[in-house]
């Protein structure tokens, strides 16, 4: 027997067992950020649809406009109506929403968590507005489809 043949053997397993979890989890990590980025970056009314197939069959949301929850088979398109009834009653215009680069993403299985930073740029009644503290927070199942966002939050400092 060759010690040293059953060393590097043994030394490639370790590796491979080592290694081949985290760039996995890489991927998969990669994978949730582009399904919230998905989602949050074609918010719009003329990408809409895009986002809205992001939503999963049963979503939760929480916003700092009222009624600040949504919920069910329906709140990810209820959520954008609200918005856009809240904003006209504010006279809210041309708003931009930014998300960072994620400050965590946990994956477990075929659910995953997400924190980051946003920015929420718009003028109200004409001044200039800037939401700079915001987190977007979400939750994310795996689908046969890919990711979708099954609960997510919108929160500002």
């Amino acid at each position: 027997m060759d010690f040293r043949r059953v060393a590097a053997a043994t030394l490639t397993i370790v590796v491979t067992l080592v290694i081949s979890p985290r760039l996995a989890g890489a991927s998969e990590k990669t994978d949730v950020e582009a399904a919230v980025h998905r989602y949050f970056d074609n918010l719009g009314n003329d990408k809409l649809q895009t986002a809205l197939t992001m939503c999963d069959s049963h979503v939760s949301i929480l916003d700092e406009f009222p009624p600040h929850e949504w919920h069910g088979p329906t709140a990810c398109v209820d959520w954008w109506k609200a918005l856009g009834a809240y904003d006209e009653k504010e006279g809210i215009t041309d708003g931009v929403a930014a998300l960072g680069t994620a400050w965590t993403v946990d994956v477990t299985g075929d659910r995953a968590y997400l924190v980051a930073p946003a920015t929420y740029d718009y003028k109200q009644h004409g001044k200039a507005v800037k939401e700079s503290s915001a987190v977007f927070t979400a939750a994310l199942r795996r689908t046969a489809e890919g990711w979708r966002i099954t609960a997510w939050t919108w929160s500002k400092h």
